[in-house]
């Protein structure tokens, strides 16, 4: 039987932006990106975890970077502008983004956030980003990624 669509995978289809799925199994609750990395057997530096933070503004600013890393909270103010950003909370997740946490994908969120993906990402061939739900993984090439969120790069880790 094949996959069902995510709301990112259709909006990758409707853009005609190519994409592999990668499943894994996550019946053991083990959903943390070393776990999925493992689990899809791709190292961690090609596995990136979508963060969503909320600015001093006001504004919902997006992350996405390689899940071994750590969000530096001053560096991602500053690669968008903000005097500050704080992660959103758990419960906060579904209602910014239509997702939910270990199902984050940047693309096909409930609105078009500002995306930054830490610059490391054009180093890479393809990377992997949730699919859109848990157990799911889309690799796609960075600049097709960055091209199908308008996203942009910073420095962005500790």
């Amino acid at each position: 039987m094949a996959e069902a669509k995510t709301n990112a995978m259709r909006m990758l289809d409707r853009a005609r932006v190519p994409y592999t799925i990668h499943t894994y199994d996550h019946s053991d609750g083990r959903i943390d990106g070393l776990h999925v990395a493992a689990k899809t057997g791709q190292p961690p530096e090609r596995v990136w975890k979508t963060l969503v933070t909320k600015g001093a503004s006001g504004g919902y600013f997006v992350f996405v970077l390689p899940v071994e890393q750590e969000l530096d909270l001053k560096k991602a103010a500053r690669a968008v502008g903000e005097k500050s950003v704080s992660m959103i909370r758990v419960d906060e997740i579904n209602r910014v983004t239509g997702y939910i946490r270990g199902g984050c994908s940047p693309v096909g969120m409930k609105k078009a956030y500002p995306t930054t993906f830490d610059s490391r990402v054009g180093e890479l061939p393809t990377i992997l980003v949730s699919g859109g739900r848990i157990g799911v993984q889309i690799e796609i090439e960075p600049s097709a990624l960055l091209k199908a969120v308008n996203g942009r790069t910073g420095d962005l880790t500790v």
